[in-house]
């Protein structure tokens, strides 16, 4: 798999982590703890990526 950077920050309003990959846009995943909104992103990024394959959707180049 890809590896991505992913941006993790607490939504005060929300309660929840929120986990943002920058290079796909509109990418969020949440959780009530760290470990679980970035397992939660983990999860969401298999499943974009097996979409973006088979739609033919390009992929961003991960940031070195």
């Amino acid at each position: 798999m890809r590896k991505f950077e992913i941006k993790l920050y607490w939504a005060e309003e929300d309660k929840l982590y929120i986990a943002e990959i920058p290079e796909l846009k509109g990418f969020f995943a949440d959780g009530k703890t760290r470990t679980e909104a970035i397992h939660n992103a983990e999860i969401v990024l298999a499943e974009w990526l097996e979409v973006a394959r088979e739609e033919g959707i390009p992929i961003p180049k991960v940031k070195k």
